[in-house]
């Protein structure tokens, strides 16, 4: 589902910093794996190089079978569109919008028809048990429910391969666990391949599998 071969990214400063350094990853359809290692290990890049949102240096990734790195630029915006889903830290959500709006964003930039739209945008809210909430504004939500609002807003199209990037780091224990649960739940539920940054050791081994970068490489893959 996801292959990286000889992987690097590089940035061009002051200095030369190297992200990620020749990365070999294979994650299979329907995985869920995290993803840890200390600050400056490179995770998020790896998590932007797989959605799409950065290219390599050098080396390929591939998606379902087709090449990110060789994709322009309309190509990789389809790709996103219709294979990932991204979830973040600080959810991302537009402040004027109510929830359903917010949802639905991604279907509408789509082109699809308005009830349809609507119809689609209700039926994810209520899979993150949020139906009540929909005419709310996202500062009238708790930090759970505003990443609620973002899960459901990155499972617009199903998408095959679900990315977030530290989902948990802004709520409380409680609330994490309880958006951890959703995460799992929802990956049993579509099998998306699900990847998730993070800096919690709890969040890190309630996954099956669980990669640790340190200096810009893999330090370590454990199967549980």
């Amino acid at each position: 589902m996801i292959s990286l071969t000889g992987v690097s990214k590089l940035y061009n400063g002051k200095r030369q910093v190297t992200a990620l350094d020749r990365i070999d990853l294979q994650i299979a359809r329907g995985e869920m794996v995290s993803i840890v290692g200390p600050s400056g290990s490179g995770k998020s890049t790896l998590l932007n190089l797989i959605g799409g949102l950065d290219r390599p240096t050098s080396g390929e990734i591939r998606i379902d079978g087709r090449s990110v790195s060789q994709l322009s630029d309309d190509d990789l915006t389809r790709l996103r569109r219709e294979k990932i889903g991204f979830i973040f830290q600080f959810f991302n959500l537009l402040p004027s919008l109510t929830c359903l709006e917010n949802v639905a964003l991604p279907l509408h930039l789509q082109g699809l028809p308005r009830k349809q739209i609507e119809k689609r945008a209700r039926e994810l809210l209520d899979m993150v048990q949020l139906g009540h909430r929909i005419d709310h504004l996202p500062e009238e939500l708790s930090g759970g429910e505003r990443q609620r609002v973002a899960i459901a807003r990155a499972l617009a199209f199903h998408p095959p391969v679900l990315l977030a990037d530290e989902p948990t780091g802004n709520l409380d224990s409680h609330t994490g666990a309880d958006i951890l649960n959703l995460i799992r739940g929802l990956h049993q539920r579509l099998e998306s391949t699900v990847l998730i940054v993070t800096h919690d050791p709890e969040v890190a081994h309630s996954c099956p599998r669980t990669i640790a970068l340190r200096d810009a490489r893999i330090e370590g893959d454990v199967r549980r």
